[in-house]
């Protein structure tokens, strides 16, 4: 039952995430970190233990992976995660495909890791570049047009993805949605072909559909319902100067059971005994996965384009040495420069086998310092 009331037995800090001293900071947490909460304060890292089975997480190089559209222009992303109400997938394309995509099955948020190009949509032409968003509408047809080499992230939700709502930030806080990017109506001419295809990307089967003409033929458009992009560069971060604030705070955008959230360079906590670090954690009612984009904490650099997956019910958290660094660097260290997209769902994620083979990955622990 949630209260008011705190409760506090044995030794604690006074207030949460601060001064803890020689403990480690440990939450129990119900529906993410909104719900009701128990923080144990440990003698031992709780993250120091050998596990063995299916809900052990796993840390992937996505560079070590090789989607089928990164070797075939013909070729499709690679999925590494899938539940009930999303997938996320890895694409790696170079060169433009021969056929359009038109997703059946769910909205696409698709986020630019590496490369530059542009999208050619119903509602017209999105160019792209690193640290942009590209939100793609279920029943959208469109298509790549890569300049070079591209890793995009691709977050696919059964549900259409929404903003989350204002609360006591109000409407344009942690970012103003009027600095999204919305394509210009645009008929895409015909290049000669008999037909197009439209190659429908669906969880199962497969189907293809044929135009004699470009579906791109879009004279105009109105409404409410549009792709755009959006890069991190205008995303505001919510910071506090006296407690590290839950990750929650972070929310770009969600969809049911999906939650998309980005953690950003930013001033680094200044009050004296503040954790700058976040707390271990099991997020007991939620999977997460952290993509890293770039940056640096403190100093030590992070493994650009890692993903990791955290199951529900398993204690992780950035390992004791980088918060022991933390605290001798308080002086020193004025901000912290990290660039990490992160997804948490509300149902247990499935990794695919490809997330298994036998080419090496880079550990948790070297990726979290």
């Amino acid at each position: 039952m949630e209260s008011f009331i705190q409760h506090r037995k044995g030794r604690t800090p006074r207030q949460i995430h601060r001064d803890v001293a020689d403990l480690k900071d440990d939450e129990l947490g119900r529906y993410g970190f909104t719900g009701r909460a128990a923080h144990f304060y440990r003698r031992n890292d709780p993250t120091s233990y050998r596990a063995v089975g299916d809900l052990t997480g796993l840390d992937r190089q996505t560079f070590d992976l090789t989607p089928t559209d990164q070797i075939d222009p013909a070729g499709e992303p690679l999925v590494m995660f899938y539940n009930d109400d999303c997938r996320i997938s890895l694409s790696r394309r170079q060169d433009v495909a021969p056929f359009y995509t038109r997703n059946v099955d769910g909205d696409e948020l698709l986020f630019v890791h590496e490369g530059t190009g542009q999208f050619e949509t119903e509602f017209g032409r999105l160019p792209y570049r690193a640290g942009d968003y590209v939100y793609i509408p279920k029943g959208t047809t469109y298509r790549q047009i890569p300049d070079g080499p591209s890793l995009l992230l691709i977050i696919e939700a059964t549900e259409e993805f929404r903003v989350p709502e204002g609360g006591v930030l109000g409407r344009f806080f942690p970012f103003d949605s009027s600095l999204v990017v919305v394509p210009e109506a645009e008929v895409f001419p015909d290049d000669g072909r008999e037909e197009y295809e439209v190659r429908f990307r669906q969880r199962e089967g497969a189907t293809s559909i044929f135009y004699p003409f470009n579906p791109l033929d879009v004279e105009g458009w109105k409404g409410d319902n549009f792709a755009f992009t959006f890069n991190l560069e205008d995303y505001d971060v919510i910071t506090s100067d006296t407690v590290h604030l839950p990750p929650t705070v972070h929310l770009f955008m969600q969809a049911t059971g999906v939650y998309v959230m980005n953690f950003l360079p930013r001033p680094a906590e200044g009050r004296a005994g503040a954790e700058r670090m976040p707390w271990y954690h099991r997020n007991v009612d939620f999977d997460e996965i952290a993509f890293y984009h770039g940056g640096n904490v403190f100093g030590i650099d992070m493994p650009p384009g890692l993903i990791s997956h955290a199951p529900q019910g398993i204690h992780h958290g950035i390992p004791e040495r980088a918060r022991e660094r933390s605290r001798r660097r308080f002086d020193v260290d004025e901000r912290v420069e990290w660039q990490v997209i992160s997804i948490d769902t509300r149902r247990r994620l499935t990794p695919t086998p490809a997330m298994f083979d036998s080419t090496p990955a880079v550990v948790a622990e070297e990726a979290q310092v």
